[in-house]
């Protein structure tokens, strides 16, 4: 998973000129600070398809997404990190921050570009963080899946036996996609569910749902349910 490595000689960055630059200054002044390990906070890994085919629907998903880390900056007890991927193996990783502080303005900076999925190396991923410090949930929002089924199921049943809940959120109708999603929701004992770029909504209260559960577990996520969080119940009725 690629970090940005960190500059010498004391010199402030260059102000970034563009997106990509803007995206790279971010990821340097975060690989910079220390990573948190305060005992009891949840960890959770929110992981991001980047590539061209959600382009027609980008806007409105990326807006949606940012909001994650507002709900998880309101939750309290959340470090989170986020990783995505695009173009011709581009992978990138944030380290974790306390409740998302700055990931939603990085979301912003953020452009698609062509380029397949890289679902092994997000699972790849979460597999080491994990044996570092426990990770409590991994949340992964794409619309297609360009890889080897077999080889996703072996991670995501690694990462059930070390107790991440994988929450596959599945843009779109392509049913290879789904399949794959639903699957590695099920090894992982997590939950799957799609939305619709037209129902931002939904995506919004699925995002609230994992986050809450990545901060307080189960108990979080079943309190969600009785104070009326259809999307909430929705997870709860996969989960085991």
């Amino acid at each position: 998973m690629t970090r940005v490595p960190e500059k010498t000689g004391g010199k402030s960055p260059a102000p970034a000129k563009d997106n990509t630059s803007a995206v790279d200054a971010f990821l340097d002044r975060a690989a910079k600070t220390p990573a948190l390990h305060e005992g009891g906070r949840g960890r959770l890994v929110f992981a991001l398809d980047a590539t061209m085919s959600r382009q027609p629907t980008w806007d409105v998903a990326q807006g949606v997404q940012g909001r994650m880390f507002e709900i998880a900056a309101k939750l309290g007890g959340l470090d989170v990190q986020l990783v995505y991927f695009r173009g011709f193996m581009e992978c990138r990783a944030s380290s974790f921050v306390a409740n998302g502080a700055g990931l939603g303005a990085l979301m912003g900076k953020i452009d698609v570009r062509g380029g397949q999925t890289q679902i092994e190396k997000i699972l790849k991923h979460v597999l080491g963080e994990t044996r570092k410090k426990p990770v409590g949930a991994l949340v992964y929002v794409g619309d297609a899946m360009e890889e080897d089924i077999d080889s996703l199921c072996k991670l995501a049943g690694e990462l059930g036996l070390l107790g991440v809940k994988a929450f596959m959120f599945h843009e779109g109708d392509d049913p290879e996609a789904g399949g794959a999603f639903r699957e590695i929701a099920r090894l992982t004992k997590g939950a799957y569910a799609a939305f619709d770029h037209r129902a931002p909504a939904r995506l919004a209260d699925l995002l609230a749902a994992a986050a809450a559960y990545a901060a307080g577990g189960r108990e979080a996520l079943e309190k969600q349910a009785i104070d009326g969080g259809e999307a909430a119940r929705a997870l709860l009725t996969q989960m085991k």
